[in-house]
């Protein structure tokens, strides 16, 4: 028997469920509501409610919203939404009573192991086998003397992970409870400050819905949420939800003490509902004319995310919701920053016609509780629109998709790249034309989640998704990848001493390239996905990091510590302005070379690039020479003046050890030129 009591009516402000030493304010938006039901709960897996409060049209709605006072009840209370109003989907009308909602500013859910996504899209009531929102105090933790780091761009070297996937694996020597969870990711920060590692971008943990997957597949990478201010509850190592908030704080308290930034890789461009044949979690079933961009004709999502619906993100109601959420992580979580999946999503009007001044975007910039936190763009999105170089704002910073892949095309061999690589390796002037714009924010990388690992991107020509069963169909087909003769694994030692060295090249032109370099987690050892190029419902020992590949590539691993410290300790990748092409000036400079000092081959049949670095103040030159050519070619080195001599930094030709010098081993080159062999590249420096 349910048990319905009234309750004092409480406040719309603030939303979501709010404690107090007296109690807790619920409130919540919904338009079009008849009625609302709040439902209490003892356990997850409960059916029927130990409360249900009814809120009254006439004492507890504020305008659009629906709010009560709940007076004897504390943080780890368990409740959700039942929502009346009409059904009438043509219009853009979901509500339907059955179904318990999730409060889209729940801070926490309680993950019943009944959990049931198929009952959320079938008639009756899903209570039992629902989601329940859970009542937090964000505030009851000690965060002793702990605050976000504020590190600049211009030092920084960003680790892309995932928290499961990172301990996951046995190999990675922890008790089997803490493995894959944010306890296990705590044990593991010391590697990844000997790394060089200064900011960690993890993959989502805004809680989602690991079903919404082709099954019995489920959603690994996580982009797929449903309560945007709660963080995951499967990546904790314990069940109770306010323990799972603890155990994600302790994991940003322990980065922030080993002076490692968290930047969190934020999705608002979708949710877990997907389409029409999808499931009515939360949005559907609270106002879904509000929260996802509807077809004007038919009420059908549009689908600029390609994942079945896209969140309406310039609507006022869900602008502020993406605004609050946003200073919910930074305050009540110490959060440094936010990389936004899809962000030219998020530049679409309510009827998905893309806008000149996105209003939640300049918000989102403009906002001063997020002033001093990283916000990086990935600047497209699912329906082709494409705005690497033109994403709006004066402090939003890019994934630079078009490094990415013409570095890929350079060291593949590939004619006309040649300007294209020298524009890359400056921070993209000719994408990013504002003249005050600072070439820190174009955050460049050879590989990220969405594709090869770096392991693979030199060992298959062709994706091999088939364990996906979508029959290959999913995942990019443009890879720019190169297996060097063989496709996957081979025993031919010439095939695998090409693809180790094209590694090093790849980390190299990487880190001495202007702008702000990111790594994928695994690719400093080489893991591998086998050829996957979207394991994205891959929760195996193919996408999880295999600690045992520290030993079987220790020289590459070396190699990647050194080159992170080595460019981490110059001045000269801490500029921020574009470099001046000029010579023999007191400010920082490049030179172009080719083979020739003074003399580069831009043609379109050119497969070599040398330059030179210069920070006259900081008495650095650095000389960098790339042959992506298949024979070895022999390059001009600048004179040097004041007794200097150019000695061999880095040589990706040579094995490990010899493959990095330290400055003060560094052997000392002949004056005068070097041969650089092929497909190798190397720097020196003037000591």
């Amino acid at each position: 028997m349910i048990n319905y009591i009234n309750i004092p009516h409480g406040h719309a402000f603030p939303l979501g469920a709010t404690y107090y030493p007296e109690g807790v304010n619920f409130s919540l938006f919904s338009k079009n509501a008849e009625h609302v039901e709040l439902w209490l709960f003892d356990r997850p897996e409960d059916a029927i409610p130990s409360r249900v409060i009814k809120l009254e049209s006439d004492l507890n709605r504020t305008f659009y919203y629906w709010h009560a006072f709940v007076n004897d009840i504390k943080p780890g209370q368990l409740y959700g939404y039942k929502i009346h109003g009409p059904y009438d989907p043509k219009n853009g009308h979901l509500f339907d009573g059955d179904k318990l909602l999730i409060d889209p500013y729940a801070r926490a859910l309680a993950n019943g192991k009944n959990y049931d996504r198929e009952a959320a899209k079938k008639p009756g009531d899903n209570s039992a086998v629902a989601f329940k929102s859970v009542v937090v105090d964000p505030y009851d933790y000690n965060w002793e003397d702990d605050e976000p780091i504020q590190r600049p761009y211009s030092t920084s070297v960003i680790y892309e992970m995932h928290v499961r996937g990172f301990t996951k694996h046995e190999s990675a020597g922890l008790d089997e409870n803490i493995r894959g969870t944010y306890k296990g990711v705590i044990e593991k920060i010391p590697y990844l400050k000997s790394l060089g590692i200064t900011a960690v971008e993890l993959m989502p943990v805004q809680q989602f819905d690991i079903y919404d997957a082709v099954r019995p597949l489920t959603n690994y990478w996580g982009y797929s949420p449903i309560a945007f201010f709660a963080p995951h509850h499967a990546y904790a190592s314990v069940d109770n939800p306010l323990e799972v908030v603890r155990e994600f704080k302790d994991m940003i308290k322990a980065f922030h003490k080993a002076g490692i930034e968290v930047i969190l890789d934020v999705v608002f461009n979708h949710t877990a509902e997907a389409d029409e044949n999808g499931p009515v979690l939360s949005f559907k079933g609270i106002e879904n004319k509000a929260y996802y961009i509807l077809d004007q004709k038919t009420s059908k999502y549009k689908n600029y995310s390609g994942c079945g619906n896209t969140l309406n993100a310039n609507h006022s109601i869900v602008r502020r919701m993406i605004g609050d959420c946003l200073r919910s992580w930074v305050t009540e979580y110490h959060i440094d920053g936010f990389r936004f999946d899809l962000a030219s999503v998020l530049s679409r009007d309510e009827n998905g016609h893309p806008l000149e001044n996105p209003p939640v975007l300049w918000e989102i910039e403009s906002d001063p509780v997020l002033a001093g936190a990283k916000i990086i763009a990935e600047a497209w999105d699912a329906a082709g629109l494409y705005q690497v170089g033109t994403f709006i704002g004066d402090k939003w910073a890019e994934w630079n998709g078009k490094y990415r892949d013409h570095v890929r095309k350079f060291l593949k061999g590939d004619e006309g790249q040649i300007s294209k690589l020298a524009s890359r390796i400056m921070g993209s002037p000719d994408i990013y034309k504002q003249p005050d714009r600072e070439t820190t924010r174009s955050i460049h990388f050879v590989t990220c989640h969405d594709g090869f690992t770096l392991n693979d991107l030199v060992s298959y020509n062709q994706k091999h998704n088939y364990a996906n069963g979508e029959s290959n169909r999913d995942g990019a087909n443009d890879n720019y990848s190169w297996n060097h003769g063989v496709e996957g694994p081979t025993n031919n030692s010439k095939v695998n001493i090409l693809r180790l060295r094209q590694i090093k090249n790849f980390l190299t032109i990487t880190f001495f390239s202007q702008g702000t370099p990111m790594l994928l987690m695994g690719d400093e050892v080489r893991r591998t996905q086998k050829g996957n190029n979207n394991a994205y419902c891959q929760d195996n020992e193919l996408s999880w990091f295999d600690w045992s590949l520290i030993k079987k590539n220790e020289g590459l691993l070396e190699f990647t510590r050194s080159i992170i410290g080595f460019t981490q300790s110059l001045k000269i990748f801490e500029i921020e302005e574009l470099l001046l092409s000029q010579q023999h000036i007191a400010k920082p400079h490049i030179a172009w070379h080719g083979i020739k000092l003074n003399a580069p081959d831009w043609g379109g049949k050119s497969h070599s690039l040398a330059f030179t670095l210069s920070h006259p103040e900081a008495d650095e030159t650095l000389q960098l020479m790339v042959n992506a050519y298949w024979e070895k070619l022999r390059f001009e080195l600048p004179v040097l003046k004041n007794g200097k001599k150019w000695h061999q930094i880095i040589n990706t030709f040579q094995a490990h050890p010899h493959d990095f010098n330290l400055p003060h081993h560094a052997p000392q080159v002949g004056n005068g030129s070097i041969d650089v062999m092929e497909r190798s590249v190397i720097v020196v420096m003037a000591l």
